[in-house]
């Protein structure tokens, strides 16, 4: 029963400081005009949505870092995670104030992003090497608990899974409650791995569980709040520093598949153009491919959310 609440605590904390901040916040970035920006080569439909609130992101990651001060203390080994968090929700709030205050519609210069992630990531290496007892090998799925040492090679695929998984849940915000639907889903996961294990992350996992579903109440279509760079970034933080402290990094790859993919329809997308000058998908991050496809918006994202939870359970079984 005291696991049940210990469980619990941080997800009721969290959602009720989401819960609380979206109605005064909204109206805030509402009135300071941070609307978000619509680009006018995107799906035709989402015009209507220019001048929604965006940096919502921000009610995210206060739900989320006063939630896990009241743990910190306990569970010092969420600190590493946190920072990663807070980290790159930095970065892409610069993102966003730079895109809806100082009127850039690109934001910060990509050299410019990847030189705060990988500052950022960097940092988070260097404390994992100094700090933890984390080490170098990552525990490999349906290996039956086999864990592969990657040695030296451990750093660069570090930084590769970081960097990585932080740009594929920015790709995959793009549709009214999309990441947060996937992201909760994915926090839930690891938030299991991390009771089971011991390992003493859940109080962050579970407050962004929390965050999330409080969130999620204005976030739905039609959206009544973006979380814009800062939340999406803080997210891929949050997931790829949590999956590296439980040495699962490979299994991102599994139950954030959505996020791969966005990343790789990307890729791929732009290789091809080059290459090719066609296109193989109606567009780019690969849900407006489905959306140009005639599926509702909320048809992507429940199909995406189904995928998602099914995936998780494999991560499970792939324990």
């Amino acid at each position: 029963m005291k696991m049940d609440f210990t469980v619990l605590a941080p997800i009721l904390i969290a959602f009720g400081i989401s819960m609380v901040l979206c109605p005064i916040l909204i109206p805030f970035l509402k009135k300071l005009k941070f609307g978000q920006f619509v680009r006018d080569d995107g799906p035709e439909s989402h015009l209507k949505k220019s001048g929604t609130p965006t940096m919502g992101g921000l009610i995210i990651l206060c739900s989320i870092v006063i939630t896990s001060l009241f743990y910190v203390k306990s569970n010092p080994v969420i600190l590493p995670v946190l920072f990663v968090t807070l980290g790159f929700g930095l970065v892409g709030f610069l993102d966003d104030y730079i895109k809806v205050v100082m009127k850039r519609s690109m934001g910060l210069h990509a050299w410019q992003k990847m030189i705060g992630q990988f500052l950022i990531t960097a940092v988070f290496a260097y404390y994992l090497v100094n700090y933890t007892e984390v080490g170098t090998a990552v525990i490999v799925p349906f290996g039956g608990g086999y864990e592969w040492n990657l040695g030296f090679w451990y750093y660069p695929f570090l930084f590769f899974v970081v960097i990585g998984t932080v740009n594929g849940t920015n790709f995959t915000d793009g549709l009214d409650g999309l990441l947060s639907s996937i992201t909760v889903l994915t926090a839930t996961f690891f938030t299991v791995v991390a009771i089971g294990t011991a390992s003493g992350l859940e109080p962050i996992t579970c407050a962004a569980v929390g965050a999330l579903l409080g969130f999620l109440v204005y976030n739905v279509y039609p959206a009544k709040v973006f979380m814009g760079d800062t939340g999406s970034l803080a997210l891929g933080g949050l997931i790829a520093s949590t999956a590296i402290m439980l040495k699962m990094p490979i299994y991102i790859v599994i139950v954030g598949f959505i996020y791969f993919v966005e990343v790789l329809s990307v890729i791929i997308q732009v290789v091809y153009f080059k290459k090719t000058g066609k296109r193989i998908f109606k567009m780019a991050p690969i849900h407006h491919h489905f959306e140009l496809s005639g599926w509702p918006e909320t048809k992507v994202v429940a199909i995406f959310a189904i995928v998602t939870a099914i995936l998780c359970l494999v991560g499970l079984v792939a324990l």
